[in-house]
């Protein structure tokens, strides 16, 4: 079925257009490592690129490549490129970019182990990244240098939800040559597609809103065009970050009820965002949704929807964020995020803990920030349940 001109849930549901022999009326599970050819002229095609079939499945499987055309059509991209986790898509992207001597500039609250790793890791191949606040446009404007060819942004800002006008940031990109690289986990395909603004790449911690279900680790990254998706699919199989067939099967199952999923868990934010909002022990919110937002604007102009993720900080700081996260009951205190239950969790100490407390406290993630993914339970026992864990504060 061509899905392209259907509407977001049918491309959810029959996106990726793999037809199995037998008629399956989800895609299979190709749990395997090889595939035979019909015969030498076949597998000679296969290699050489000039025919659809199957080789190796670090190098294509019908299973991933189904999961891989849905999301990229889902983005308004030419190609998608399933990994084996979020930090494999970063990777791809950091690996496929950028080489000895070039420059990143990246948004200074990104997800931890995208900033700690271009920071400790990639200067070993004289890679330089200079990370600022991207919400303010002056900033990525000053930090571009000669040898600039990534800017890779998180919109909105893990933990810190500040948001980056992706439009903007591309125009700039463009008039020195630099890719522009977002993250989109926090939105999904559903809230936002940066592609259509201007953005060359995107890229998914799968893991979350996109499967949804907390049984997966998987990444994807989508380019816009096919000079740029060849490009990076070619880092994927070389580097050997591959997505496994069962959990392509996996996210592809999750991925059919995204928007529902979103629709209920974001419905329960705004209601979550205001009890918090108009809460004595509670100094300050940060959600989309709120007027109080300092992008509320760009929010509504470049989002479809304020998301299910929420940052707050308590009047007691640190010790007032521990005694709420040891205290709720139907929260998990958990890291990761986007799934069907809430999570809560303390970013200093745990998802941006290998950050310098510089870096911590220029990024904006002060010690009593606490981060809540909200969940789709009932939206008056996720507020009960916060209520009673901040009378222990």
């Amino acid at each position: 079925m061509d899905t392209k001109n259907k509407g977001f849930n049918s491309k959810l549901v029959h996106g990726g257009g793999y037809k199995d022999q037998l008629l399956s009326a989800v895609t299979p599970i190709y749990q395997t490592s090889t595939f035979a050819f019909h015969n030498a002229d076949h597998g000679a095609q296969c290699f050489a690129g000039e025919s659809d079939g199957y080789i190796y499945t670090r190098l294509g499987n019908p299973t991933i490549i189904d999961l891989e055309k849905t999301v990229a059509e889902l983005e308004n991209g030419f190609g998608g490129i399933a990994t084996s986790s979020g930090m494999a898509a970063v990777n791809t992207v950091y690996l496929g970019i950028l080489e000895s001597g070039s420059h990143m500039i990246g948004h200074e609250a990104l997800y931890g182990p995208s900033r700690a790793i271009m920071e400790s890791l990639y200067p070993k191949f004289n890679v330089e990244s200079t990370f600022v606040d991207a919400t303010k446009l002056e900033n990525v404007k000053n930090a571009i240098r000669p040898n600039t060819r990534l800017i890779f942004l998180e919109t909105p800002a893990n933990p810190t939800i500040g948001i980056t006008d992706i439009k903007a940031v591309s125009e700039i990109a463009k008039e020195v040559g630099a890719v522009v690289c977002v993250d989109n986990t926090f939105c999904s395909p559903y809230l936002q597609n940066p592609l259509d603004l201007g953005a060359d790449i995107v890229l998914h911690s799968m893991t979350k809103f996109i499967n949804g279900h907390a049984d997966i680790v998987a990444g994807m990254v989508v380019a816009k065009t096919e000079e740029m998706y060849r490009q990076l699919r070619s880092v994927m199989m070389n580097v050997g970050c591959n997505m496994d067939p069962h959990q392509a099967f996996l996210t592809r199952r999750g991925l059919k009820t995204l928007a529902i999923r979103i629709d209920r868990a974001q419905a329960n934010s705004m209601k979550v965002a205001e009890f918090l909002e108009n809460h004595p022990k509670v100094e300050w919110v940060k959600y989309p949704g709120l007027k109080s937002h300092p992008q509320y604007e760009l929010a509504q102009k470049q989002m479809r929807g304020p998301g299910a993720m929420i940052s707050f900080g308590l009047k007691g700081g640190l010790d007032a964020g521990k005694k709420m996260m040891d205290n709720v009951q139907l929260a998990l205190l958990a890291v990761s995020l986007g799934g069907i239950e809430t999570l809560i969790q303390h970013p200093a100490s745990m998802t941006h803990s290998k950050l310098s407390r510089e870096a911590k406290e220029k990024a904006g993630i002060s010690d009593g920030l606490v981060r809540l993914s909200v969940g789709i339970e009932e939206a008056e026992d996720i507020i009960a349940d916060l209520d009673q864990a901040l009378m222990h504060v």
